[in-house]
This record gives C-alpha cells, sequence and structure tokens, in this order.
C-alpha cells in the first residue's frame, strides 16, 4: 500500500474510533416525571399534579443542579405581590448515593392573582457525589413560604426518578495517604517517647568522647585511690 493510501486508512480508523468514544461516553439520563402533590396550605389541604424537569450539570468537584415545574401548583386566596412568595424543595438521592440535596429560587418576579396555581421558579443547588456510581435524582418535598405562611407539598404518587448520573467521588483514595502519613507519625513519636526526657538519645563521635572521657576519669580516680591506700599502708610499716 502506498504512504499517501496508508496516511488516509490511519486518519480513517482515528475518527472512527473517535466516534466510537464519544458514543460510548456514559451520558446524564433524564425524564420529565409527573408529581402529585398534597398541599398543607393555610386555608386547608389542595392537591396538584406537575411535570418536573432535573438537571444536572458539572461544576467544579460536584454538580450544579436545577429543578423545574412545569405547572403551577397550589394556590392563594388573596394576590401575591412581587417578591412575597419564597419557594424552596429537597431533591432525593438513591442508587449509589443517599440523602438530600436542598434547592432554592428567587422570589416571585410578579403578582400572582388570588386563586391562581403558583408558578414554581427554577430551584438549583450544588450536589456533591460521596460515593461512586448511578444516582438517582428524584423530586421531594416543596416548600412556599408567603404572607408570613408556609405551604408544605409532598409527593403522594411515589415519582420516579427525574434524572440518573453516573457519579465519581471527588478524592477517592486519599484517605489511605492519610493514613500512611499518620502511621509515620505515631511510629516518631514512639521513637521519641522511648528516650528520657523526650529526647532521642545520641550516637557519635560526642558520644564516644563522652565514654572515653568517663573510663579515663574512672581510670585516674581508681589510681588515686591505690596511690593513697600505698601511702598510707607504708606509713602504718614504718611506725
Amino acid at each position: 500500500m502506498s504512504y499517501p493510501k496508508r496516511t488516509a486508512a490511519f486518519a480513517s480508523a482515528a475518527a472512527l474510533a473517535g466516534a466510537a468514544v464519544v458514543l460510548t461516553a456514559p451520558v446524564a439520563q433524564a425524564d420529565v416525571v409527573d408529581v402529585n402533590y398534597r398541599c398543607e396550605t393555610p386555608i386547608g389541604v389542595k392537591s396538584a399534579v406537575s411535570p418536573i424537569d432535573i438537571k444536572g450539570v458539572r461544576s467544579g468537584a460536584g454538580y450544579k443542579v436545577t429543578m423545574s415545574w412545569q405547572k403551577g401548583v397550589s394556590s392563594s386566596p388573596v394576590e401575591l405581590g412581587k417578591g412575597a412568595m419564597s419557594p424552596s424543595a429537597t431533591i432525593k438521592l438513591g442508587g449509589a448515593d443517599s440523602g438530600t440535596i436542598p434547592v432554592s429560587g428567587p422570589p416571585n418576579t410578579a403578582a400572582i392573582p388570588a386563586n391562581t396555581p403558583i408558578k414554581i421558579s427554577d430551584l438549583s443547588g450544588t450536589y456533591t457525589p460521596e460515593k461512586s456510581g448511578k444516582v438517582t435524582l428524584t423530586a421531594g418535598t416543596l416548600t412556599i413560604k408567603a404572607l408570613g405562611t408556609t405551604t408544605t407539598c409532598t409527593p403522594t404518587n411515589n415519582p420516579g426518578p427525574s434524572l440518573t448520573l453516573d457519579v465519581t467521588a471527588p478524592g477517592g483514595g486519599s484517605t489511605g495517604g492519610s493514613s500512611g502519613s499518620s502511621g509515620t507519625t505515631g511510629s516518631t513519636s514512639g521513637s521519641t517517647g522511648s528516650a528520657p526526657g523526650g529526647t532521642l538519645p545520641q550516637t557519635g563521635p560526642d558520644d564516644s568522647a563522652i565514654a572515653l572521657g568517663t573510663l579515663g576519669g574512672t581510670v585516674l580516680l581508681t589510681g588515686a585511690a591505690g596511690a593513697l591506700w600505698l601511702t598510707r599502708r607504708g606509713t602504718a610499716v614504718r611506725r
């Protein structure tokens, strides 16, 4: 095969391989799920159904999660002026991870007429995975605060997940390194504790000099004592 033909063949193979990588890369699975809400309001219980959409966009070590309502829920017997209503909600985690994600959003940007379904603005929050694997995100409790009152809306139809993510927990494996460092520190502490006064025993030329000096002093003292004994004995004999 000629050089130009081999080059073209390699280029085609590389393009196909790149396309295969793109096709097999894990992607998030999102579904718009109908959620039946039972709302405990200051004027009694009300029901509403709204399709819920949850999206997750990678942000640093985690994800920015956005929860959207396609229909209004609950209502107010009086008009809610601009900025009078503040919504928040929770998203339940399932699969490889567990717990809830709190999400919140801005107050209403326009007045909401009385007895009109309340349109919830998009709510967002941050999700940082604690475990790796496929994690599901499902609509949880919705809370609406307005004019000093609180309305709590709870799903009653056990809705399915609105989003499934294939996540990787940040810092995986770093714990082992920390443990190793701690172990090293512990062994150093043990060595320190084995020496009196918290100091390490000295070894080397300085110690040899000290030892020799001590030995020389001992020999000197012994010689002096012997000379003194002989002198005293000689004196005793002359007497």
